[in-house]
């Protein structure tokens, strides 16, 4: 789908910003009046113009992204438009229960962890969910001392206060989009919108400019509403907009160096502000920044075809939109003394050679793999589109020390086997890798089995805001229910991978991560055309050659969620 640029991109003027400003604050206020009946249904005409819209969001982020044509296009829908529009729906129906006099939680399963802290079922939530995602669990932790009496009577956050007096409401504030995904900024708007009653411009990024005619049709509802706003700019427009008197709250996805920018200026006078503890923003400011994610590598006794499915696994981790993910997993922890070391690697140089090539689209992406080449000389070497990096006890630091945002994967053995390597690399990952949004591990239920409560004790000692067992933590992303962002604890000073939660749709209250597992290699067999052959790849792996097809259904199932669109979905997923 070709994308239109017969538009004027030039960056909002001040007077078009002050205007737009000032109409959602208006905007907010009606809302802060508008019972919850009437917000789910505005939230609901918005799912459906978003599903309306999704062709026109996948072709342009495709061509935004210069996406070769194919099956890389299907990441184009399923982190566009079949991750926003669920969503939105998902709120809406958060709203009706609050509206019954219900708890959001309420139907959902509500337990204890090993450790004792409270953890939420989100997923499975029905029949249609136990289909689609066949073996898959996820659940939100709720940090210690949180009892489930507590969770149920908080969840809501501010949709409580819905018709409430005008003065209630938390008035305009910023959402600083993200350049690499474009589900983010609408999806932090509407976090704004439902769990803390404000209303929000949306400054995208540069790299995304051309998708704001898209975003202007797919949240019309809520743009004609005065409750998001949708502008283009730079740094100028951006900086206009943190010290505007009528913004009162900013919401940043990027890096922790932009974040540090805002909060603490440039230069002498940051380093001045951050040991004054003077901040140059004044406003509260949320984020989420990123950071080294871990891929954790259990040793185990593996199949061949395990072998090559976790390998196509990890390639996914950190080639998925090119490398350019603030969740890509950068470090891989595998087993010095596991004895099917080699082979594991040999199967992912051999996935990243058969795999359509794709070069770096990000700005300064280039750079950041060079700087990778440059400081690692012989030990890093190019395969496919990935630069893999073996990293020694003398290595630099840098891959450990911050995100790259490129197809650049470390890998680091340490020692042991089963327990005792987990308890190695948890520790590893906690104190040595920068960041905390997300982790994943690779196990063999066996392996789970053998550690029983041990393991559940070592997934509570990882201190991160996703956790995915069996399945890449960024998935965690695409879920409604599941809370995303840091691990709680960090401060404007130590910012880390930021501050606060976006998505989690139950509006759960004083979450700290949410945990999703999958099966170790989903469906065994499958019966495809009169034979039985080894398992489908899952729709989001580079390596799944019907991803477009599979895209397009999730999304037209994520904009109405019946059987029909449901049933519509798995001729292309099983195909592969």
């Amino acid at each position: 789908m070709s994308l239109d640029t017969n538009y004027d991109m030039t960056p909002a003027t001040t007077e078009e910003l002050d205007a737009a400003v000032a109409a959602l604050a208006t905007g907010a206020a009606t809302w802060a009046e508008l019972d919850l009946g009437a917000r789910a249904d505005l939230l609901r005409r918005t799912q459906k113009t978003i599903a309306a819209n999704a062709g026109t969001w996948a072709g342009a982020a495709t061509a935004a992204k210069q996406v070769p044509s194919g099956a890389y296009e299907g990441e184009e829908w399923m982190s566009g438009p079949a991750a926003t529009a669920p969503m939105f729906g998902e709120y809406a129906t958060s709203l009706d229960k609050l509206a019954a006099g219900k708890s959001p939680l309420d139907g959902l399963k509500i337990s204890t962890t090993v450790t004792g802290q409270t953890k939420i079922r989100v997923l499975p939530e029905d029949l249609k969910d136990m289909l689609l995602f066949n073996g898959f669990v996820a659940e939100v932790w709720l940090q210690p001392g949180v009892t489930a009496e507590q969770a149920k009577a908080e969840a809501g956050l501010g949709a409580r206060l819905a018709g409430e007096a005008p003065e209630k409401t938390h008035g305009v504030g910023l959402v600083l989009g993200a350049g690499n995904i474009s589900a983010i900024a609408p999806l932090d708007a509407a976090y704004e919108l439902v769990a803390f009653n404000r209303a929000s411009i949306i400054k995208l990024n540069p790299t995304f400019q051309h998708l704001k005619p898209v975003y202007d049709a797919a949240l019309a509802p809520l743009i004609e509403a005065d409750l998001v706003r949708v502008v283009n700019g730079g740094a100028e427009v951006g900086g206009y907009l943190t010290s505007h008197p009528g913004i009162n709250h900013v919401h940043i996805t990027g890096s922790a160096r932009t974040h540090d920018a805002i909060v603490w200026g440039v230069g002498k006078d940051a380093e001045k502000n951050r040991k004054a503890g003077t901040p140059k923003l004044t406003k509260e400011i949320t984020s989420e920044l990123g950071g080294v994610s871990p891929i954790i590598v259990v040793p185990g006794k593996w199949a061949k075809s395990d072998l090559v499915y976790q390998a196509e696994h990890v390639v996914t981790q950190r080639l998925h939109n090119a490398g350019h993910n603030c969740i890509g997993g950068q470090a891989l922890l595998i087993s010095s003394d596991w004895d099917q070391k080699d082979a594991f690697l040999d199967a992912i140089r051999t996935v990243l050679g058969e795999i359509a090539p794709r070069a770096p689209w990000y700005p300064n992406a280039e750079a950041s793999i060079d700087r990778a080449r440059a400081t690692y000389g012989d030990a890093a070497e190019q395969v496919g589109s990935c630069t893999l990096v073996t990293l020694g006890d003398d290595s630099p630091t840098e891959l450990y020390d911050g995100e790259y945002f490129a197809a650049v994967l470390g890998i680091t053995e340490l020692p042991g086997l089963g327990e005792e390597f987990l308890t190695n690399a948890v520790a590893f990952a906690n104190d040595r890798l920068d960041g905390t949004l997300g982790g994943s591990l690779i196990v063999h239920p066996r392996d789970i089995k053998k550690m029983g409560a041990r393991f559940d004790e070592l997934i509570a000692d990882l201190r991160y805001g996703a956790v995915g067992i069996n399945v890449w933590s960024g998935i965690a992303f695409l879920l409604g229910g599941a809370t995303w962002g840091a691990y709680p604890g960090h401060t404007l000073e130590q910012v880390g991978s930021g501050i606060g939660v976006v998505h989690n749709t139950h509006l759960i209250a004083r979450s700290e991560k949410t945990v999703v597992s999958g099966p170790f290699h989903p469906f065994p067999v499958s019966y495809l055309k009169g034979e039985f052959t080894m398992a489908p790849t899952m729709p989001w792996f580079v390596t799944a050659k019907t991803a477009a097809k599979s895209g397009k259904a999730l999304a037209a199932y994520g904009g109405k969620r019946s059987w029909g669109n449901l049933l519509r979905i798995f001729p292309p997923a099983l195909r592969g």
